[in-house]
């Protein structure tokens, strides 16, 4: 069973996150940020992982702790779920249309966190999430599930179409990089025998 329950709590944020790799899209996700709720549900719909998030941060001050540890934990309960990653594709890449918007997204599941993030936003806000906060959460979602991560927004210009393109774009990249490869599922797909 692909599947991990993490629990982060710090003075700024109370966060509990449950994922199952092999799921079909279900999701139920509480942050406190509207906006953040539904690009987590897209991630969810999206990539067949099951996703149960219940966030509680300051947000009083600012969203940051919110979005950042968000990331963390949910990076943390994905990296758990694959275990050695025996099995797994590994690699997975995306075109995301919406509307206007393109946004491409390619991953490896390499151990090796790396972020490479290329998407404009022409506003400060989305309801009432910072857009800044977006790139954030890839970075660290990336580093704690331990992923090489390119997102770029090829052309768009509606703000709310280039955030879900992104978010679906890593979806359907990341449901393919941990599927389990019927040819090699008994084998760490790597030449070190490793990831």
């Amino acid at each position: 069973m692909r599947q991990a329950t993490i629990e982060r709590n710090t003075s700024e944020t109370r966060i509990a996150v449950v994922v199952d790799l092999d799921g079909t899209g279900k999701y139920d996700i509480a942050t406190g940020i509207g906006f953040f709720d539904h690009m987590l549900e897209q991630l969810s719909r999206h990539s067949l992982i099951d996703l149960h998030v219940r966030t509680q941060g300051d947000l009083h001050i600012d969203q940051h702790h919110t979005v950042e540890d968000t990331g963390i934990a949910i990076g943390q309960a994905v990296a758990q779920a694959l275990g050695d990653k025996r099995g797994i594709r590994r690699y997975g890449d995306a075109l995301s249309p919406m509307d206007e918007c393109l946004t491409r997204v390619a991953l490896d599941i390499s151990g090796r966190p790396w972020l490479v993030w290329n998407v404009p936003f022409s506003q400060k806000r989305l309801g009432e999430m910072d857009t800044e906060l977006f790139g954030h959460w890839f970075h660290s979602f990336a580093q704690a599930a331990g992923l090489t991560l390119h997102v770029e927004t090829l052309y768009g210009d509606n703000n709310h179409h280039i955030a879900e393109s992104a978010f679906k774009g890593l979806a359907r990249a990341l449901r393919t990089a941990v599927e389990i490869d019927p040819r090699k599922a008994d084998a760490i797909p790597s030449t070190k025998g490793v990831l």
